[in-house]
């Protein structure tokens, strides 16, 4: 039987709800980027160890995606929603207020609890919120907040670092967090759980036919995109020749681009969710390999720069509507694959990113983005479905 329960009409307003909270989680992801300065001198620690907050918060995030839906298997949605509300709001008050390293480690994890459980819970309670034909545009609307964060996090995050301090700009996150919980506690329903989600269940949905598959597929995609992401700066530095501002405001580009093609993808992914899953990794390999060879001026990069975010916009939008449509009947488990899938390939990314830039600089590496890229396509191609799964 279906776990899950759509309703008739859609409840945009929890939908809302929902997107509020995903914008508080990744604003504090994001915070420390851009205050790793201040907190390092004035926690009396290197810049590195400061960074290890960052660290922290991915590898519990992918952590708790893998063990949430089999721990929460009997409690109400509503509550495990409301409860990573919670830990963000003291996940930010403790760092706010932590005299050491320690400290602040403890907040970092709890905000990875919150973002590795939010993130696993999303697609399964969006799922929940609206009719199925209403499911990408709902999708498109919650990672919105995803895009407004990115876009906002940094900058906002060092203009008032320095205008507040650092410790301010944590408490100010809180009360962002707090706001998420006063509208999520007002308009999410009661969602009981349904089904015995167990820590198995994640080995048999991946064992289900064409899921693998896809979550490779989609582990490839993000692999990609953050090998380019993690290393962008530097090839602005080294190979566009742009200064503190261009890199700015080319970065500026991609994140509106960014927003605009997730605020897109929902009708896209309407009208043809298999093409968009085959055209956006599509795109941005062809991106990534115009850089490496035509990179060097600052216009042309930056429309480049901006037509990857816009492409990249679709990708969380699609394969959450895959998901949605390939294993309802487990999306909570799913949702845990493809979040621990993302987190992995942040982590691969970047690392194998770093590995090549320091063997043959930063052109390779968007070479090898590239290549990856395409790869994931051929995937794609070869073997990910984007019909509805029929449940028993």
């Amino acid at each position: 039987m279906n776990e899950l329960t759509q309703r008739a009409e859609p409840a945009w307003a929890a939908v809302i709800s929902v997107t509020l909270g995903v914008f508080g989680l990744v604003t504090a992801e994001f915070l420390p980027a851009s205050l790793l300065t201040p907190m390092a001198v004035d926690l009396s620690i290197t810049e590195g160890m400061a960074g290890q907050a960052v660290t922290a918060t991915a590898a519990v995030a992918l952590m708790t995606s893998l063990l949430i839906t089999a721990a929460t298997r009997r409690i109400d949605r509503r509550f495990v929603l409301l409860a990573f509300s919670l830990l963000l709001i003291a996940s930010n008050l403790i760092v706010a207020l932590a005299p050491n390293l320690l400290v602040l480690l403890i907040g970092r994890v709890l905000l990875g609890m919150a973002l590795g459980g939010f993130w696993t819970m999303s697609i399964a309670t969006i799922m929940r919120l609206v009719p199925e034909d209403s499911v990408p545009r709902a999708l498109s609307i919650m990672f919105s907040g995803v895009s407004v964060a990115t876009i906002a996090a940094a900058p906002l995050g060092s203009f008032f670092g320095d205008l507040i301090g650092w410790r301010n700009v944590f408490l100010a996150a809180s009360l962002l967090g707090l706001l998420a919980f006063v509208v999520q506690y007002a308009t999410l329903p009661r969602m009981a759980p349904s089904g015995v989600t167990r820590l198995r269940t994640l080995f048999d949905v991946l064992m289900r036919p064409r899921v693998g598959l896809g979550m490779l597929a989609a582990g490839l995609v993000f692999t990609g995109h953050f090998a380019f992401f993690t290393y962008i700066r530097p090839f602005l530095e080294s190979v566009t020749g742009v200064g503190v501002n261009g890199i700015a405001a080319i970065l500026l580009g991609f994140g509106v681009a960014n927003f605009v093609g997730n605020f897109l993808a929902g009708a896209l992914v309407e009208r043809s969710l298999r093409l968009t899953l085959v055209v956006a990794p599509l795109l941005m390999g062809t991106l990534g390999l115009s850089l490496a060879s035509q990179g060097g001026v600052a216009v042309l990069d930056g429309a480049l720069v901006a037509l990857w975010g816009l492409a990249f916009g679709a990708i969380p939008v699609a394969w959450s509507t895959w998901l949605s449509r390939t294993v309802p009947d487990e999306a909570e488990s799913a949702g845990g694959l493809l979040v621990a899938a993302i987190n992995m390939a942040i982590a691969t990314g970047a690392a194998v990113g770093g590995l090549i830039f320091d063997v043959s600089g930063v052109t390779w590496v968007f070479v090898a983005s590239g290549g990856m890229l395409f790869l994931a396509t051929l995937v794609i191609v070869a073997g990910v479905q984007a019909r509805v799964a029929a449940t028993a």
